[in-house]
Parts: C-alpha cells; structure tokens; sequence
C-alpha cells in the first residue's frame, strides 16, 4: 500500500511545481492590436452582473466591440445590458436575441452571435466574468505567438454564500492545479470557457460553432477542434473571476455534479474518469492514516496545502484561500463525493433544464 501512496504525492509535486512555474511566466506585449468581436451568450443575471459587463467595456485596449445574447425579451439582464449601452455610446455595444435553437443553447447563442461580429479576432466569455482592466491586451498577446490557435485563462471564484464559497475554494486550490498540470502530462486541447480568443479564419476552418451545437462541453470540445488544426492553445496569465450563485448545498452539488458527469462523458469516458483520483491528497491520507503510514499522511496533507497556497492565494490571488485554507480537506472529500456520484447517471441540470448526455459527450435531447 505504501508504493500505491507515492503516486498521488507524486501528482501534488508535480502540480506543486506546474504552479510554481507559473508565477514566473509573463505575456508579451501584442505587436499589433486587431479589433476583436466579445461574445457574450447571457441567461439571467449573477451577483455582481453590471460590475462583469462593465469590465469589459472599460477595457484598455484600442478597439473591440460587445454582442450580448438573450433568449427572450423578458430576461433580466437586458435593462443591465442596455444601462451599459447608455453609459458607454462611445462603445460597440450590441443586444441580440438568439435565433438558433440547438441542444447546446449557449452554442445556438455563439453561432448568431458570431454571424453579426463585425472583426476576425472572437473572443468568448460568459455574462458574469469580471476581467482586469489590460484583459485584452494580454491574451492578444499570446495569440500572437507563434502555433497558437486559441488562448484560454484561468478564473477564481467569487460567491455570497458558504455553499458558493466551497465551489470557490475547489476552484481555486484544486481545479487551477490540475489545468496547470494538465499542459505538462500533455493534455494538449485544455481550454475553459471563462476565455476563449481565437480567429474567426480558424474558427471557421473547423466548421465553426456548429459543430459544437450538441456537444455538452462546449469549452472543451472547441479546444480539442483547434488543437485538431495543428494548431497550439495557450493558458494565458490573465485571471478572470466568476460567479458562484449557489445559495443552498442542493445547489452547490448539482452545479458539481454536471461539471463531473460532463468531464466523464467529455475525456474518454469512465477509463479517462477513473484516472482522477489520483489527484485526491486528503482521501489518500486518510488511507495512510488507516494503515498505520502517519508519515505520509502529513506529508500528503503538507503538500496539498502547499499546492492551495500556491496555486490558489499566490497565483490566482484568490484572497478567499487565505481564510477558508482549513477547510481545503472537507472540501477535498466533498469532491471525491461528487466524483463517485458522477460514475454513474447521464441526466445534468443547466440553465433551468435537464438534459440526458450520450457518452460520447453529446446532448441526446
């Protein structure tokens, strides 16, 4: 058993290290600045809604445009939207209500909202991402680089409620470090919906959003079609932050439990699912305190807590982490909860909907 718990010490030193790195890589500055078209799929209103649009608009960059989509003309975010049109006329602002109906409603969105982009630069992001203020100009910057097809960042959480919180905090000291390893153990197609920039030429290359339109990880499966091209995605160093509404548990574990039935039917199935509890620190520690190993138990623990500091405080500056750092272990063991209920079941609730997914990772209905 002891040989058995090397190998997830082994995967917090690696994600330990990937976090490390990180917080020495930096993006160049773009030489060139082409307009970009911002796609903003929206369904109702997050805490803090008005703040994350208005982040974009006050973006220091030289030239971009806003296109917001909703699915009817009673949703909540549009007197926020059109607040933001009449604070910013300067600004290419736009509200369009979506036509496309697929199974993927947020792709049936990104397809009419890609037809009325006025610019060959397409970034996509959801209506409650905040983003610093030189947002554009760094992720412009590492599409520049040579290969790269599409740039993704990584997001904190922010909530109001302990529920949220716990989501936030699983964010920030577990899910970060494992999209830092993933590029190192060469998960090449990793990319996160809170950023997608790429070029319309390549977008369309690949069939554009169509073919995303039943496909349940949107985010993923556009990353996948890219690194398909032969083209690169890069993790840029920008942090976005989003929000975590959940009010209740019951919430909070729905939310859950469709990100882990989504990454099972999405990454190869039950095998491809079955590879992540190697990355459970605190479940192996209580294998080795269970078998007599209090060695590594504390090691397992120190570790894990490090990777949290490092990955969640330090390099997504996630302040949350500071304060709830003793509770990353009960929050580490809800998760290996979810991940068991994930195994099984192909029903996820989103957006006011259940839907059935196939195991190839598509919407059955």
């Amino acid at each position: 058993m002891e040989y058995v718990l090397w190998v997830p010490l082994a995967y917090q030193l690696i994600a330990l290290i990937a976090s490390s790195k990180r917080l020495f890589q930096t993006d160049p500055e773009p030489t060139a600045f082409p307009p970009i078209s911002i796609l903003k799929p929206v369904c109702g209103t997050d805490p803090g809604f008005y703040a994350a649009i208005r982040s974009h608009a006050t973006q220091d960059y030289p030239h971009f445009e806003i296109l917001f989509s909703v699915a009817s003309p009673e949703d909540p975010a549009i007197p926020e939207i059109r607040r933001l049109i009449a604070e910013f006329p300067e600004r290419r602002i736009r509200l369009l209500e979506r036509e496309t109906i697929s199974p993927n409603r947020k792709v049936g969105a990104l397809i009419d909202l890609a037809k009325a982009a006025q610019y060959e630069v397409l970034l996509v992001n959801d209506g409650d991402i905040l983003a610093p203020p030189k947002y554009l100009r760094i992720i412009m910057g590492g599409l520049e680089q040579p290969g790269v097809g599409l740039v993704t960042a990584l997001y904190r959480g922010r909530a109001e409620h302990v529920a949220g919180m716990m989501e936030a905090l699983g964010v920030a000291t577990d899910f970060a470090p494992s999209a830092l390893v993933a590029p190192l153990v060469g998960v090449a197609e990793f990319a996160m919906g809170a950023t997608l920039l790429l070029r319309r030429a390549d977008l369309e290359a690949l069939g554009g959003f169509e073919i995303l339109a039943d496909k349940i990880a949107d985010d993923y499966q556009l990353g996948l079609e890219v690194s398909k091209l032969g083209k690169r995605i890069h993790l840029s160093t920008a942090v976005v932050e989003t929000s975590l509404g959940a009010k209740t548990w019951g919430a909070a574990h729905r939310h859950q439990l469709r990100w882990a039935r989504t990454i099972r039917v999405s990454r190869g199935g039950v095998i491809g699912y079955l590879g992540i509890p190697v990355t459970f620190a605190t479940v192996w520690a209580l294998v080795a305190l269970a078998t007599g190993n209090w060695g590594m138990a504390i090691l397992l623990v120190a570790m894990r807590i490090n990777v949290a500091v490092v990955a969640g405080l330090v390099g997504l500056e996630d302040k949350n982490v500071l304060w709830l750092i003793g509770l990353v272990p009960f929050r580490d063991l809800w998760g290996a909860a979810i991940w068991v209920n994930g195994l099984w079941g192909s029903t996820v609730e989103w957006g006011g909907r259940t839907l059935r997914l196939r195991e190839d990772g598509r919407i059955a209905d």
